[in-house]
Formats: C-alpha cells, sequence, structure tokens
C-alpha cells in the first residue's frame, strides 16, 4: 500500500478544515451553508491555508476560526 505523498496530506487536511470553519460560521452566525461558505473562502485566511509551504493547515480548525475571525475584526475597525 502507497503512503499518500505531502500534497495529498495537505489537501486532506485543507478540505477538512475548510469544513470544519463552515460549520462554525454556521454555529456562530445561524447564517445558510452558502453565506457561510462565502465567508469562509473569500477570508484572507483561505490563501494563507492554501499554500503549502506555510503548512497552516497543520493547525486546528479551532485555532483557523480564530484567525479568521480576529481578521475579520481587524478589516472591521
Amino acid at each position: 500500500m502507497n503512503q499518500p505523498n505531502h500534497h495529498q496530506i495537505a489537501t486532506y487536511l485543507t478540505d477538512y478544515a475548510l469544513s470544519e470553519l463552515v460549520k462554525y460560521v454556521i454555529e456562530d452566525t445561524g447564517c445558510s451553508i452558502e453565506e457561510a461558505m462565502e465567508r469562509v473562502y473569500n477570508s484572507p485566511l483561505m490563501t494563507a491555508l492554501q499554500d503549502e509551504e506555510g503548512e497552516l493547515y497543520v493547525q486546528s480548525p479551532a485555532y483557523l476560526y480564530e484567525l479568521m475571525n480576529k481578521e475579520r475584526e481587524k478589516k472591521s475597525l
């Protein structure tokens, strides 16, 4: 059996984190899944999360959600 390569692991972890982030947005705001996905996918965190070299994808979804909220708070100031 072949071991997954770095890219496959990064993709899996990124996809998992994104699905959890969408769930967190829905739980916190009560918005629709479409709106939650839009918030997550249009956040500055998305670009950083997709950067495999930065390895942000290894962080917990809860931590990533905190980062996303802090970034949103900075924008609203």
